[in-house]
Formats: structure tokens, C-alpha cells, sequence
């Protein structure tokens, strides 16, 4: 069986204020097959006074459309620190509904597919960082979000892409292990005098991208503004014109305005950029996410009508992986 349209016509008139921010990224074919899923989960969040989180990665009618707040992993760490609901629904990735968990832990925090889980954070296990630990001995360990609570507890502090360099340099010390992205590890190892050993961890999206990829852009666009996430390997890093998290890219455009930009990163940014930037246009390299896309409407409205599924974390992992998290966020 297809997906049924909306009920009624009365759906899309209902939800054409919604329609009006994502029309140009969005077909009206799309939307009217969305509508009706839209209408439902605003309805859900009222009446079991939840909020969504989501991801820059998700898709449009996701995060201009549903979403209570949206951002990177490190701005969705701090407003889940804040949030005043009984229900949180985290449209990403397993590792940043654990996050919401661990800085929400009476509150009810539901993950739409908890088989939306991240490379990155499967590269590395708990026991992983111990040995690194035995190697390292007196060395501290700064852990990327994108892992498992599991990992964060047996780490001393977290980071994220936007704030990795800040919290190396916060701790004060000529040398750490940051886990487990190797990419960005020395991304920032460039940018800093502190030595960093790293762990051969990818992100199975920004790996993809290479040097070459930019000249051929460049070539194919003229006067195109390439704009790389730090998750991808250093050479590409060095050939754009900027690099930066999620929500660095978002604050360069708006601020710069560049006619035209491509963004190395998850496919699903240009969308939500060009939502609030319409006058740039964006060369999409579509690099898609497979576990950012198995988070959709559909499931996000199965989540709050089910109340499925519900995120928990042993207690004994939980209050070391918070101390890790809280004190990157401490951190100004």
C-alpha cells in the first residue's frame, strides 16, 4: 500500500503557514503527503507536553516544520540542558538522544529509530579507552560527542566539532587523546600548540570527500564558496575557504552571503540553510546520512502517539558520562 494523502483538503490549508518557510526546498506533491503527518505531531506535542529536538542533518519538513529546536550536536546538548517539558523526542542519531537522557534524567526522552546509530560512534568501545588510558597513563581523555554514553563515561571531558579546539586548550595541559574522530583530531592538532593522539575513527559521510572533489567544484562553478565540516580529512580542510561545525557553516553564510556555496557535509544542510538564506545558491554533492534518514515524520508521530522508544542508561554509566558532558558545556 502507498502513502495516503492527507484526510482532508482542510490539512494543507491548516498547515500552509508551515508550508510558506520550506515551499522553495519542498514540492507541493511532497508537502501534501507530509501535511497530515506535520498536523498530528503538533497536535501530540500539546497534549503530552513534549518538545523535538533536531539535527542540521534532518530533512526539511523535519526541521523547519516540527522541530521546537534546532542545531548542531553542541547547541542541542546546551538547550537540552534547559528544556522545561516531560517528553523530549530526538530527531538524530542514538549517541545525541543518549546526550538529552544524560542531561535530562527524570524526563522521558524517546528516540523515533533506535537503529539511528553513527559511525563515528561505533568505532570505538568503553573498553577501547581504557587501553588508551593504560597506554597514556597521565594523559587526558577529550571524547567527541558523536559516542556512546558508554565511551563518555570513561572519558574526562566532551567536545564537539564547534568546540574542540576550546576544550583542548581548556584543560591546560601539553598534551591529550581526543577520541574518536581521527579527522578532526588533527584538524585541530593544526590549529593548536597542544600534541593530540588520535584514534582511527570516520565519519562514514565526510571521509567520502576528497581535494579533488573541490578543485572539481570550483572548476564546474565558478567563484562557488566550499565550506568543509572539520569531520573530513585534512587536505580537503585546507583547500576550502572555511571549516567549521554545522553551525559555524550556518553563521558564514548568514553573515557573508555568498552567491553560491557548496557545503561538505550531510546532504540535508543546503536544504535547511537555503530555508533562511534563499538569496545564496547551493551546490548540493549529496552525501546522505543513512542513519540521520531513517529518522522521518512518520516515526517521529509513532514515537510520541506509542511512546516508543524510550532512552535509558544505567546509572553507573550515566553519572561519569554526564560529568563529562556537563563540563564541556561549563566550558565558555
Amino acid at each position: 500500500m502507498g502513502i495516503l494523502p492527507p484526510r482532508t483538503p482542510e490539512v494543507l490549508r491548516r498547515t500552509a503557514s508551515i508550508y510558506d518557510r520550506v515551499r522553495h526546498v519542498i514540492p507541493a506533491a511532497e508537502w501534501a503527503v507530509f501535511a497530515d503527518d506535520v498536523e498530528e505531531i503538533l497536535r501530540l506535542k500539546k497534549e503530552r507536553n513534549a518538545v523535538i529536538l533536531a539535527h542540521n542533518y534532518m530533512r526539511p519538513e523535519i526541521f523547519h516544520g516540527v522541530a521546537d529546536i534546532g542545531g548542531d550536536s553542541l547547541a542541542l546538548a546546551r538547550e537540552a540542558a534547559k528544556i522545561d517539558a516531560n517528553i523530549i523526542v530526538v530527531a538524530g542519531v542514538h549517541f545525541m538522544a543518549e546526550t538529552a537522557k544524560l542531561l535530562n534524567p527524570s524526563r522521558t526522552v524517546l528516540m523515533p529509530d533506535m537503529e539511528a546509530g553513527c559511525s563515528l560512534a561505533d568505532s570505538i568501545t568503553a573498553e577501547d579507552v581504557k587501553a588508551m588510558r593504560a597506554r597514556y597513563p597521565s594523559v587526558p581523555v577529550v571524547t567527541y560527542v558523536n559516542t556512546s554514553a558508554a565511551v563518555k563515561a570513561e572519558s574526562d571531558i566532551c567536545c564537539t566539532s564547534g568546540n574542540a579546539k576550546k576544550i583542548v586548550e581548556s584543560l591546560g595541559v601539553p598534551e591529550v587523546i581526543m577520541l574518536p574522530d581521527e579527522y578532526l583530531a588533527q584538524n585541530v592538532a593544526n590549529e593548536t600548540d597542544v600534541k593530540i593522539i588520535t584514534w582511527k575513527g570516520h565519519c562514514e559521510v565526510h571521509e567520502r570527500f576528497t581535494a579533488a572533489d573541490i578543485a572539481l567544484f570550483r572548476e564546474q562553478n565558478p567563484g562557488v564558496v566550499v565550506l568543509a565540516h572539520p569531520e573530513c580529512p585534512t587536505d580537503v580542510v585546507a583547500a576550502a575557504d572555511y571549516a567549521g561545525s554545522t553551525a559555524g557553516m550556518i553563521s558564514w553564510v548568514g553573515a557573508h552571503k555568498p552567491e553560491r556555496a557548496v557545503l561538505l557535509t550531510e546532504c540535508s544542510m543546503s536544504d535547511n540553510v537555503a530555508v533562511t538564506q534563499p538569496e545564496t545558491e547551493f551546490v548540493r554533492p549529496c552525501q546522505l546520512c543513512p542513519h540521520m534518514k531513517r529518522i522521518t515524520l512518520a516515526n517521529i508521530r509513532a514515537a510520541l502517539e506509542n511512546m516508543e522508544h524510550i532512552v535509558e542508561i544505567p546509572d553507573a554509566v550515566a553519572a561519569p558520562a554526564r560529568r563529562a558532558v556537563e563540563r564541556m558545556i561549563a566550558v565558555k
